[in-house]
């Protein structure tokens, strides 16, 4: 019971992250970063299937040494069949709206933080309890969550910003259950939720500050002058090229 209710509130947590990415609105292109992504994790687990010392050899056990398994533990799988085929459906799905909304060589750089940053922070703040458990030895379910909440913290700021109050009760909602889980049930699914909510948070801001800081000011309109053919143009801070976005419709995907 108690392993059923874990995963319940951990696949909860998620569908929260994931309501919250759609209210965000993306462009939506072919998302190469999400089809790479998930191939990686495929073959991780064509890896394990077809060698039996896969896992040992490259999860991320803290008894074990190795620069690799940071990095490589993340496409092997330890949930089983349906914990499997969950961290395949949703890598793919939450790489997808990232890459639509961050752009894709941000979108890479957060699931690369994602996979080497909270070792780093559980190190920083002395938190042994989440590392040494052998359950957060491999899975990319971790990574996916942090990359998720990104997507929550872009939404609670430009609710913010447009005092959309729904859009921010959703945004919320997402590492508050999260921060519930991993004080009630030490699920360190809700401390990445956490983590990434506020990341997601940090980079709006300072991109959407610098968007309007390089969007030049409007010209004014000359009183006898005639609009275009296509229409005025689109009003909106102009596009940052170190994401690929613009702040009144969000990140465009690179």
């Amino acid at each position: 019971m108690n392993v059923l209710l874990y995963n319940l509130v951990t696949a909860a947590v998620l569908v929260l992250a994931f309501k919250a990415a759609e209210r965000l609105t993306p462009r939506r292109r072919f998302p190469v970063l999400a089809i790479v992504l998930t191939g990686l994790v495929i073959g991780g687990l064509i890896l394990q299937a077809t060698w039996h010392g896969a896992m040992d050899a490259l999860d991320s056990d803290p008894s074990r040494g190795g620069w690799w398994r940071p990095l490589t533990s993340v496409i092997m799988q330890n949930g089983g069949v349906v914990g499997d085929l969950w961290n395949v459906a949703t890598i793919a799905v939450i790489a997808a709206y990232a890459e639509w909304y961050w752009g894709r060589l941000a979108a890479a750089g957060l699931f690369l933080a994602a996979a080497l940053v909270p070792r780093w922070l559980d190190l920083l703040v002395g938190d042994a309890q989440v590392s040494t458990e052998p359950r957060n030895w491999a899975g990319s379910s971790g990574m996916t969550y942090l990359v998720a909440a990104t997507l929550a913290g872009a939404l609670a700021v430009r609710a913010l910003r447009t005092r959309r109050v729904r859009d921010g009760l959703l945004a919320v909602a997402a590492p508050l259950v999260g921060l519930a889980t991993w004080l009630a049930q030490d699920n360190a699914h809700g401390l990445m939720i956490v983590e990434g909510f506020v990341a997601g948070a940090v980079l709006a801001a300072l991109v959407t500050e610098r968007s309007r800081r390089a969007s030049p000011a409007p010209a004014a309109a000359e009183p006898d002058a005639v609009p275009a053919a296509g229409g005025p143009a689109a009003s909106g801070p102009a596009a940052v090229q170190a994401v690929g976005r613009s702040a009144a419709s969000g990140p465009a995907a690179v």
